[in-house]
């Protein structure tokens, strides 16, 4: 009995043991044959798991899609509901949206990405929850009342750059730590296109309801600030306890730009939200303005918040005047274009203020004070020419090439505000002297983007990779002169290049954001789908319905020409 289990035993085990094959080949074979056809069954079983799941993902994103639409098919009055799924894929990678990238670009977008890597662990480990950092002397300082402005403006930076652990450390800290009940007299611009922009983005990026309720918060807060005679707002507000007034040195004024660049933000509000307040508030500052508008279509940079009128002073698409034109160009592209156009929009006043140099023939936007032109033109005008590119899809063939002709004509002047100093970084403002071309004004450069701005718009635009290595250049003058172990810093002086201390939220926001856009494919925010708000927020465009919205046109067009200098 012993015996025949031991015998059985070995019987079974044999099997088990190589030799037993390799003594025969047929049986060795059929078993190679058996191990192969398990493998691949195996494998075509999980092949088409992950096929499955791909396709239920798809087929999700598709009924959102749907979703989406029928709700705003269902919208009454102007107002679609309230969720929007706008979630972006990543766009980091070989490969963007599923196209190739060229691999220049490629390389140079990850330039970028480092750049953004270094500026915000700086501020992470310095100055966490801080408005800016001081990289010189590593800490925080509250420049807007701490609200947190850099890491508010970062925050779809990072989500556009895939830094995923990066986003969602800041989104805790929106989630739990910022807190807007503060005794302190806020600037309702700044703190509009910062702080409610940067929010707003962050949920139509991520969808995380987290970012549109702290969004609201923040805007009903700044509300009370257009309770004004003309509802032309008054441009400081205390964000505890929503007393609102002006600063004391314009003499009682609204400043043109801080009153005129809120329009983006809080019509995007109304459409997420559901609520009209938003856009009523803001809409009827345009209306207000159309009343009094003058003929050549140029705002001074002082209105008075009781009368609605402008008051005697300069006329710039620098400094205070520059978002406020911007902004009227841009709600018409948030509208779907279907509006009628803001022809009082940059493209039509910028002619009124063209000059030329000699003997270079540099094209450049002057500053008007009352019928005089003061050749000089800062910095913040850059934004321009991306601005006129980006407005000459509206019009007929001829004026669509003249006004886009403009605008490389003044991106190359903005271009060579950096190539003309030892730095390659420009000052904040030029002048224009005949036979001299330009020289550097106020001789700081802050970090500022609109130069790059312009390059990424008309990029986007035309196709033209000049404006891409246009671009390069100045991110490597960056890279040379503002980079330091904490951060980036702006320059006391592009002469010298001696250094400041501090790190501007917009740095982070617009001017990293720009460059990684530049050298990423067109469908990375896609300028058919997306608008940028002053503070490069890209805000998802949604359907405008219904006809009781007023129209915000300001004038008829009238033809501008270039005089010399």
């Amino acid at each position: 009995m012993a015996r025949t289990t031991r015998s059985s035993a070995s019987i079974r085990w044999r099997y088990l043991n190589p030799a037993y094959y390799l003594k025969r080949p047929k049986r060795l074979a059929l078993l190679f044959i058996a191990f192969v056809f398990v493998s691949f069954f195996v494998w075509d079983r999980q092949t088409l798991v992950r096929e499955h799941e791909e396709e239920l993902l798809r087929l999700k994103e598709e009924v959102e899609h749907l979703q989406n639409e029928l709700g705003e098919l269902k919208h009454e009055g102007g107002v679609p509901v309230k969720k929007i799924n706008t979630t972006i894929k990543r766009t980091d990678g070989t490969k963007i949206d599923g196209l190739a990238t060229d691999p220049i670009e490629e390389q140079r977008r990850e330039k970028v990405k480092d750049a953004m890597i270094h500026a915000w662990s700086s501020y992470e480990k310095y100055a966490w929850g801080h408005d800016e950092l001081q990289p010189q002397s590593k800490n925080g300082v509250d420049s807007f009342g701490g609200l947190g402005a850099t890491l508010i403006d970062s925050l779809d930076t990072l989500y556009i750059m895939g830094l995923d652990e990066q986003f969602q450390r800041a989104r805790e800290w929106v989630a739990t730590s910022l807190d807007f009940n503060k005794n302190y007299d806020a600037s309702v611009f700044e703190t509009t296109i910062r702080v409610v922009g940067g929010l707003l983005s962050a949920y139509d990026l991520s969808g995380d309801n987290v970012f549109l309720e702290k969004a609201k918060d923040i805007a009903d807060r700044l509300l009370p600030a257009w309770n004004t005679p003309s509802g032309i707002p008054y441009n400081i507000i205390n964000l505890a306890h929503g007393n609102a007034h002006n600063p004391g040195w314009t003499g009682g004024d609204s400043i043109l730009a801080d009153s005129g660049t809120e329009q983006l933000e809080f019509i995007a509000l109304t459409q997420r939200t559901g609520d009209p307040k938003y856009q009523q508030k803001v809409e009827n500052v345009i209306l207000e303005l159309k009343k009094n508008f003058p003929a050549d279509g140029l705002l001074p940079i002082y209105i008075n918040p009781h009368r609605g009128t402008a008051s005697h002073s300069t006329i710039t698409f620098g400094a205070m005047g520059d978002s406020f034109y911007e902004y009227l160009l841009k709600v018409w592209i948030q509208g779907n274009k279907t509006e009628e156009r803001n022809v009082g929009d940059i493209n039509e006043r910028s002619t009124e203020l063209g000059r030329r140099t000699a003997p270079s023939s540099y094209t450049y936007i002057s500053e008007k004070i009352g019928n005089s032109l003061i050749d000089k033109m800062d910095e913040l005008a850059c934004f321009a020419p991306g601005m006129i590119a980006l407005g000459s899809s509206g019009y007929g063939p001829a004026d669509s090439t003249k006004f886009l002709n403009l605008a490389e004509e003044l991106a190359w002047t903005c271009y060579n505000f950096y190539q003309s100093t030892p730095t390659k970084l420009a000052g904040e403002n030029y002048f224009f002297h005949s036979g001299q071309d330009m020289t550097v004004g106020t001789s700081w450069n802050i970090l500022r983007p609109e130069t790059v701005e312009s390059l990424f718009y008309l990029w986007r635009l035309t196709g033209n990779k000049t404006y891409q290595e246009w671009g390069w250049n100045i991110f490597q003058a960056f890279e040379k002169n503002s980079r330091v172990e904490s951060g980036y810093v702006g320059l006391k002086d592009v002469n010298t290049g001696v250094k400041d201390n501090m790190m501007q939220s917009f740095f982070l926001a617009e001017t990293l954001k720009y460059f990684y856009l530049l050298f990423s494919p067109p469908s990375v925010i896609s300028l058919d789908e997306w608008v940028f708000n002053t503070e490069a927020h890209p805000l998802k465009i949604v359907t405008r319905g219904g006809t009781s919205k007023p129209s915000i046109r300001i004038r008829g067009r009238r033809e501008g020409h270039f005089g010399g200098n």
